[in-house]
């Protein structure tokens, strides 16, 4: 059995320690060491706060607001290309329609000239049976002639009038998607204008990245509208979960171009796109999410968010959000301020990408 007094000494200077300790604030949790980094993968968030900052609700307002956007974009690419279509058709049908009118106008030009064959004169004048019956024949044939072209023209004539209204109906389908477009911008923008407390601050622009790389586009319906997607394949990253297809793409095109830092995708719980699999966060550092990107590592971010936006069209990109600002298909950049201060929340150590 040890001595009583040594054992009192070390209790005392635990007690001590453990005193001071306190005094600081720093909290001691078995096996963590005090002030240690958020492991690699793991966003920290400020109390009471999502990791991604912001309000569930302007999540919400982003979400519908940008996928309403791109809904209507790729139905206003659909009547762009439908219109250029029946453009093209319409002036081949014109064309037919001068050609038939021309031979119409030519059958009407003989009869006035010449008088219209009648079918008593044709046959009386005839000199034998023989001549009777090639002069019928004769009738038949000219006057079977003389129908089908005013038929041709007539159906030529509808077919044009019919292409016509299906010109307006294009053109007024495209300036309803316009105004639907319009109304999402100013839905998105209303949303950051009331989380960033009704501040208009312009964007930074030292977070514009260089990046050209092209992206390989995702798969599109036959008419170019995206797919409905859901949870449906595993994720690859260490946030063990599910992602949709449209995200998988989208995480393998930005390795193919080279960002192949920390990634986490899915996530448990909060709002917004990682629960739905439909959103990746990309680390800035080597190392995982740390504190503030600088240097370096605000460059690879800065590129980084420069691909995923020259890329959205590709990648069917809803918004990127990095370093205090956010970039809408509808708006482009604009200021993020609706955080909580800390790296994570601000994006200011990642790159929110979210996808259709």
């Amino acid at each position: 059995m040890p001595p009583v007094a040594p054992v009192r000494r070390r209790a005392a200077r635990m007690a001590a320690l453990i005193a001071a300790t306190l005094a600081l604030g720093v909290a001691i949790a078995p096996g963590t060491a005090a002030g240690a980094a958020p492991p690699a993968g793991q966003l920290a968030a400020a109390p009471g706060q999502d990791e991604e900052g912001g309000t569930p609700a302007l999540r919400a307002q982003l979400e519908a607001a940008s996928k309403g956007y791109l809904d209507a974009k790729s139905a206003l690419d659909r009547s762009v290309k439908r219109q250029q279509q029946l453009g093209a058709e319409l002036k081949t049908t014109e064309a037919e329609l001068n050609v038939r009118s021309g031979k119409v106008g030519e059958i009407a030009g003989v009869a006035y000239r010449t008088g219209r064959l009648g079918a008593m004169s044709a046959l009386l004048n005839s000199g034998s049976p023989d001549g009777f019956m090639d002069r019928a024949a004769a009738l038949d044939a000219v006057a079977a002639n003389e129908d089908r072209v005013l038929r041709e023209l007539l159906a030529t004539r509808d077919e044009a009038n019919r292409t016509r209204a299906a010109l307006d109906g294009e053109i007024r389908e495209q300036r309803k998607q316009v105004t639907v477009m319009a109304k999402r911008k100013e839905q998105a923008e209303r949303a950051l204008t009331v989380a960033n407390n009704n501040a208009t601050r312009a964007a930074d622009v030292s977070n514009r990245g260089t990046s050209t790389a092209t992206a390989t586009p995702a798969r599109r319906n036959s008419d170019g509208s995206w797919p409905s997607e859901s949870c449906s394949v595993n994720d690859p990253t260490p946030a063990t979960g599910c992602i949709t297809p449209r995200t998988l793409h989208a995480l393998n095109q930005a390795k193919a171009a080279g960002f192949t830092r920390y990634v986490s995708c899915h996530r448990n719980g909060g709002s917004g796109e990682h629960p739905k699999g439909r959103a990746c966060d990309f680390a800035a550092q080597k190392g995982g999410f740390g504190g503030d990107a600088t240097g370096g590592d605000k460059t690879y971010g800065n590129n980084l968010a420069a691909y995923f936006i020259r890329n959205s069209d590709r990648l069917a990109v809803l918004y990127v959000i990095w370093y205090r600002q956010i970039w809408l298909p509808s708006s482009g950049w604009k200021s993020y301020s609706g955080a909580g201060g800390d790296p994570s929340s601000d994006h200011t150590n990642h790159v929110h990408l979210s996808v259709y």
